[in-house]
């Protein structure tokens, strides 16, 4: 039987760097025989933890799951039905992007369950990734602090999901056209040169990724 695998995009480009690498991870998955699905965040509409603690409450119908309908709870169940699924955002202000932390409160809250140590009320174990995309180079990933928040997420997953794999992109392209906009950083004319803008060993990695979750 072929494995579902649900990937989704927490950038507001469908088109942008995040969204490609995703689609390079589908590509890798669907090469294996896999079934792929891409969700886009900025497609739907939803909001942050409520903080409402219906998915804690003993014998309560929610326990486990969160109780607000909206438009996550198909992607929470599309989930839950498939063996794997990666998590795509740009990095903004050495954090994920402001969909994709919404998105995380729920996904993450609603499985935690509060203990010494912490567990998981997740309905199985799943594979997982966490893709992240940034303008700053692999020398500033650990003092940006990027590192660290990254660390954390991954750690999170592996407790509530069984397992994680970070892929980064770092020193992205931004603009199709660098002269349309303020840039002074010093990589300006190093980036509107580079043709493609992200290289073919990044979009192999994102390939391999694919195709590792598929196996």
């Amino acid at each position: 039987m072929s494995k579902r695998i649900v990937l989704v995009n927490g950038s507001a480009r469908k088109n942008g760097n995040t969204a490609k690498m995703l689609g390079k991870i589908k590509e890798g998955a669907a090469y294996k025989g896999a079934e792929v699905e891409m969700t886009h965040l900025s497609d739907l509409y939803f909001k942050g933890c409520y903080s409402c603690f219906a998915c804690k409450k003993l014998n309560g119908e929610d326990y486990g799951h969160c109780a607000v309908n909206d438009g996550l709870r198909p992607v929470f169940q599309r989930i839950e039905e498939a063996d794997a699924f990666v998590l795509g955002s740009p990095i903004y202000w050495s954090n994920l992007s402001g969909q994709m932390r919404s998105f995380m409160e729920r996904l993450l809250f609603q499985y935690l369950v509060y203990g010494n140590p912490y567990s998981s009320a997740a309905p199985k174990t799943f594979h997982t990734a966490l893709v992240t995309t940034m303008n700053i180079g692999e020398g500033l990933y650990g003092p940006s602090g990027v590192e660290a928040t990254i660390g954390q997420l991954q750690m999170i997953m592996q407790v509530i999901f069984g397992d994680c794999e970070v892929l980064n992109l770092h020193e992205t392209v931004q603009f199709d056209d660098y002269t349309k906009y303020v840039y002074s950083a010093p990589d300006k004319e190093e980036k509107s040169k580079r043709d493609p803008a992200i290289s073919s060993e990044n979009l192999e990695k994102a390939f391999d990724l694919g195709v590792r979750l598929a196996t």
